[in-house]
């Protein structure tokens, strides 16, 4: 198990109880009904087994388990498997019951034999997920659980928000935090409260990478869960008690680090984009290093008022020399601001960096337009096209992507048309 296991509450590990805590049932599918919902045809009707040797260890089992005589179910389910090495719901039940004893590594291997006879079983790759876990192996646990998403898992509510839930620890834990308070934020929508979801919302939120939350009694550890529940509100679209609920955090913690800017955050939900400014400027007074405030002005200010947003993406190419997307941006702002010009070689820098933004290249092709050069621009518009009909295989893979986010939303109403001649 991981050093901070003590973090991921037991009512979200899998288990065969049905209780609740805070709306979210107590989960996963061991039970006998569970287990013949996720596989319909029982043991011996689907694999038809070749002995009654078989016929009686599958059945001696599947009683240990509904007995809960957990490790006499284990070693049964071992020897009928030996005979039956391509009975799928063996390993699926093996799995579950190592699973639900701490034998992760055991319940790894079980599932990794069921996905071999199943690999589109998107319910095993999420169980593999759950066991990576488990055992420390973040990016391995997100590969499998997000595939288990993506292929589709067994009807079970309870089981897709404890899917959810270790797929919003590991995207904070990677540090994709907009990703993960997206994640995070669909178990609020759909019922799910407590303060285990609430720290790592508010983690996500505050920028944080660490596996576990403040120790509880200090100072940070409020801080955390607070911001987590008023942005847990936001997501159940109780905009009006998240908002008030931010305003008294940066009232009592007016320089606590990065406090403004999930509060400019949660605003820009709201669409109140004065408001937002106000919490981002703040956020640089207290870090006047921040970059991704100053990002999140320039993005709000690109086709509201550009000139003013110009500075702010130019503090941040100071800051961070490299940083390709506030090249991409300030040449967005420069564009609008009619000062092609300067716009060119930002853009152009940007394309080193994101060689596959298609809306890059209809910038570029604007710019080059406006330049006068016509074979440039007719190669950035042919770009253009190429890269849209190819679909959305953007570059740009970002800590920033939800800023690129803002941008290219804006940026969709000048697509239709070819830059000017």
């Amino acid at each position: 198990m991981l050093a901070s296991s003590s973090y991921v509450p037991t009512w979200l590990k899998t288990c065969r109880s049905a209780d609740s805590l805070g709306g979210l049932q107590r989960l996963l599918v061991l039970s006998v009904a569970a287990v013949l919902c996720f596989f319909p045809d029982n043991a011996h009707s689907q694999t038809k087994p070749p002995s009654t040797s078989f016929a009686a260890l599958s059945k001696q089992a599947a009683e240990a388990r509904d007995s809960d005589r957990l490790e006499e179910a284990v070693a049964l389910y071992t020897r009928a498997l030996a005979l039956q090495p391509k009975w799928a719901e063996g390993w699926w039940s093996l799995g579950t019951l190592q699973y639900d004893q701490d034998h992760y590594a055991k319940a790894a291997v079980d599932f990794e034999k069921l996905l071999a006879l199943q690999p589109k079983n998107g319910t095993a790759h999420a169980m593999l997920g759950l066991c990576d876990f488990e055992l420390g192996r973040d990016q391995l646990a997100l590969q499998h659980i997000q595939k288990g998403k993506n292929i589709g898992l067994t009807k079970d509510t309870g089981l897709w928000n404890v899917v959810l839930y270790h797929e919003g620890i590991l995207l904070q834990r990677k540090g994709s935090f907009e990703a993960a308070q997206e994640t995070l934020e669909g178990l609020c929508l759909g019922g799910v409260q407590g303060d285990e979801v609430a720290n790592v919302l508010g983690m996500a939120l505050l920028r944080l990478t660490t596996k576990s939350p403040p120790p509880q009694g200090a100072a940070d550890a409020a801080v955390v869960t607070r911001v987590g529940r008023a942005e847990c509100l936001a997501g159940q679209k109780k905009y009006d008690d998240a908002r008030l609920s931010f305003e008294e955090l940066v009232k009592e913690y007016p320089t606590y680090p990065n406090l403004h800017y999930a509060f400019g955050l949660f605003l820009l939900e709201l669409r109140d984009v004065p408001g937002s400014v106000d919490q981002f400027k703040e956020e640089i007074k207290n870090n006047p290093n921040h970059v991704l405030a100053r990002l999140r002005i320039a993005a709000v200010l690109y086709k509201e008022d550009s000139a003013a947003g110009i500075p702010y993406a130019e503090e941040v190419i100071k800051l961070d020399p490299r940083q390709g997307f506030a090249h991409y941006l300030l040449g967005l702002l420069l564009l609008d601001s009619g000062n092609y010009e300067r716009a060119l070689p930002e853009l152009e820098i940007a394309q080193k960096s994101f060689p596959r933004e298609a809306k890059l290249y209809f910038a570029l092709g604007t710019a080059y337009s406006r330049a006068g050069r016509k074979q440039d621009a007719a190669r950035a518009r042919s770009t253009f096209g190429r890269l849209t009909k190819e679909g959305p295989n953007s570059s740009v893979v970002t800590d920033e992507s939800d800023v690129r986010g803002v941008v290219q939303g804006k940026m969709g109403a000048d697509e239709g048309a070819p830059p000017p001649r």
